[in-house]
């Protein structure tokens, strides 16, 4: 009789405080890489195969809620509860530069080209850096009508996703116009979103709720139930055919995409899941929370 094989979770130490976002890079020369964003104010990039540590950022003054690494993983940057978003030289650790905001930058992301660097936070304005002119101000897209908790840019950066941290409802904009054109309703405020890795769909968790969206018509395409409020969700990039959930009852559940059927017995963390995310190149799900673990 064959065994059924156990998942076994490589446990990457060194934060000291509650892991509250992850990022891959995807596919370079050298490999692909993660950096993660912690409450410790230092977020570190490791090695996106085997998990080992490659170096931390050290700069910031308070808590980091958002970390990203541009397509060529050359570049990396940070959004902070000190009222910054920093650029740093992911090769060096070297600080690039220091994006001042008027209160707590809670999401960042690159775009597509890697010219562009995107921020939002409590301030509730959606801010574009041109990170070829990184001392010039920033392009202000729009008002978001609450605070903003994530970000992501679509459509080979013609559009941004964002959602609030006080509110339900996810909020395309339109890059040319800087208006909101399409919002995907929820009832509860989303606490994340991802785009998927073939552009197709977008995920979001928004309290006990797991849905899916046409990421270029905006429809909703399936919506599931899950057995407690849900912090992260991501779904599988290879196939597409299953998605990771976990929040506060402290277990990492996997459901099927096409019929929300859990397929595979929860795993226990014993801590509040705060970040989750499946690895683009081994379908292995990484997990962020007090301490940072790998599961294949």
């Amino acid at each position: 009789m064959d065994k059924k094989k156990v998942a076994v979770p490589l446990v990457c130490h060194g934060h000291s405080r509650p892991v509250v976002d992850l990022f891959y890079s995807p596919v370079t020369p050298d490999g692909f890489f993660l950096i993660s964003a912690s409450k410790d104010s230092s977020p570190m990039l490791r090695n996106g195969e085997t998990g080992d540590w490659i170096g931390t950022f050290e700069g910031h003054k308070g808590a980091v809620w958002s970390c990203c690494l541009d397509t060529n993983a050359l570049r990396a940057a940070s959004a902070s509860a000190d009222f910054t978003a920093k650029l740093w030289d992911a090769l060096t650790g070297d600080e690039l530069h220091s994006f001042e905001h008027k209160h707590i930058v809670r999401a960042c992301a690159f775009s597509e080209d890697t010219h562009l660097l995107l921020t939002g936070g409590v301030e509730k304005i959606l801010r574009i850096f041109d990170l070829n002119r990184q001392d010039a101000p920033p392009r202000e897209v729009g008002s978001s009508p609450g605070s903003i908790r994530t970000l992501a840019w679509l459509h080979s950066d013609q559009t941004i996703l964002s959602s609030c941290t006080d509110m339900g409802g996810v909020r395309l904009w339109d890059i040319r116009s800087g208006k909101i054109v399409q919002t995907l309703e929820t009832k509860s405020p989303v606490t994340s979103a991802e785009v998927s890795q073939d552009g197709r769909y977008i995920t979001t968790a928004d309290g006990s709720t797991v849905k899916f969206w046409d990421a270029n018509h905006f429809g909703l395409v399936k919506s599931y139930n899950m057995p407690c409020n849900v912090e992260s969700a991501s779904l599988e990039p290879k196939l597409g055919n299953k998605f990771v959930a976990g929040g506060e009852d402290m277990w990492i559940h996997v459901f099927d995409f096409n019929t929300g059927e859990q397929i595979d017995l929860p795993s226990s963390i014993n801590s509040s899941l705060a970040a989750l995310c499946y690895c683009s190149f081994q379908s292995g799900i990484i997990l962020g929370y007090v301490k940072m673990s790998l599961q294949k």
